[in-house]
């Protein structure tokens, strides 16, 4: 073993790791709350790794590729959701089921991201036996269910082609009422749903599916044309971890977001399979040539953002007031995203999302805000306003390159994560 040694006063198993041995990462800067999920995990047969620090937990997961990770979000380095990010990027780590155990609230991103559960510190004894079952049922069932509810016939052949039935059993189904009959018999582990099915609202039928009991907090992928309005983003905001809109490599991101809900491990995968998402994930691939609108009133940030986007192969144009970037917006065509930061003079970040939003041509323009620093409350204000996404300064460089991929992504509906 090459690791870090661990804390003096979290004792665990690194040094006693065999190659047959299930290994469960814990993400944990609490000492007493980390020995009472060590001990569980004995309980359960694995053997327990702690990492108190983010950026030692990234080296840890990926040298070790454990079996399972809980994760804390409120850690002395850095944002836990920023770790979920990176393990969620890195096509190694990416099928490991990460469970969130937090302090924090407001953890719905991490579902979004591609965590498996989430939970809300102090847990009781009931909750920590949930949560680790939750993880041993997710590495034990080497075969997951996954439903698609999709009327287009030729769309369901591709989609069922494409994912294959070796460590995924799919269901398929052409209607609203086929789809609850399925759910009222078996359970899945993730659910794509086309918002133009032949007998009910979509937006309405996917509210409808977040209700369900069966379904619990199980992964939801929405299918979409490409004209949902702006209420009807937030509504899907709301109850949908992903939204896929349909266009030609769209069957191609569905793989992606199922195959990352669904844990499958891609070294697993049959060579094509593999390298569809290699290419998929390719940075380089997805930024190159990219158009991006860099709005800030600060000269030095803008040098600073221009030097760093024009490394990665982006075009950058400047602005440095919200009049000034919605005046480019119309006078300058394609531009891919927008990097907005909110502390503007006179008319601020907020503001001009929403006059762009207000904009026909702009209402499916990526646009990221940038705070000042992160504050609880801020994404929902950001989101609110109109924005895709959002970043606190400072601004760190794998996570804005890691959003820009996936704003970028031809596929990829803005508003929802």
């Amino acid at each position: 073993m090459h690791a870090e040694a661990s804390p003096e006063d979290i004792a665990d198993d690194r040094l006693d790791i065999r190659p047959n041995d299930r290994v469960l990462l814990v993400i944990e800067d609490d000492p007493a709350f980390a020995r009472i999920l060590i001990d569980e995990a004995h309980a359960r047969g694995f053997k327990a790794v702690v990492a108190t620090r983010g950026a030692v937990a990234i080296g840890l997961a990926r040298e070790l590729l454990p079996h399972a990770i809980t994760l804390d979000i409120r850690l002395p380095d850095v944002n836990g959701l920023r770790i979920l990010t990176e393990l969620k990027s890195d096509l190694t780590t990416r099928h490991i089921p990460v469970h969130v155990i937090s302090v924090q609230e407001e953890l719905e991103e991490g579902l979004a991201l591609g965590a498996l559960a989430i939970a809300v510190k102090p847990l009781s004894r009931t909750a920590i036996e949930a949560a680790f079952a939750r993880l041993e049922d997710c590495v034990d069932r080497t075969v997951k269910n996954l439903l698609v509810i999709e009327d287009d016939q030729l769309q369901r052949e591709r989609l069922l082609q494409l994912i294959g039935n070796g460590d995924v059993h799919t269901t398929a189904v052409a209607t609203a009422g086929e789809a609850r009959a399925a759910l009222r018999e078996q359970r899945f582990d993730c659910t794509v749903v086309d918002l133009g099915l032949p007998d009910v609202d979509g937006v309405e039928f996917v509210e409808e599916l977040r209700r369900e009991p069966e379904l619990g907090n199980c992964p939801l992928i929405v299918y979409a044309r490409r004209d949902l309005t702006l209420p009807e983003h937030q509504r899907l905001k709301r109850v949908a971890q992903s939204i896929v809109t349909k266009a030609p490599e769209a069957a191609e991101r569905l793989f992606d977001e199922t195959a990352l809900f669904l844990h499958r491990s891609v070294m697993r995968m049959p060579e094509a399979q593999r390298r569809m998402l290699e290419h998929l994930h390719d940075v380089n691939t997805t930024l190159a040539g990219k158009k991006v609108l860099l709005v800030d009133d600060d000269i030095r940030n803008i040098y600073a953002m221009t030097n760093l986007l024009e490394r990665h192969n982006l075009s950058v144009v400047s602005a440095e007031s919200g009049r000034e970037a919605i005046n480019i917006l119309h006078g300058l065509p394609g531009i891919d995203v927008v990097l907005m930061d909110i502390m503007l003079p006179e008319m601020d970040g907020y503001e001009t999302i929403r006059a762009i939003r207000e904009e026909a041509g702009f209402k499916s323009l990526p646009i990221i805000a940038v705070t000042a620093k992160a504050m609880k409350g801020d994404r929902e204000k950001c989101i609110t306003a109109g924005a895709s996404d959002y970043l606190a300064k400072p601004i760190d460089t794998e996570q804005l390159l890691s959003l820009l991929r996936v704003w970028l992504s031809p596929t990829r509906t803005p508003g929802l994560g």
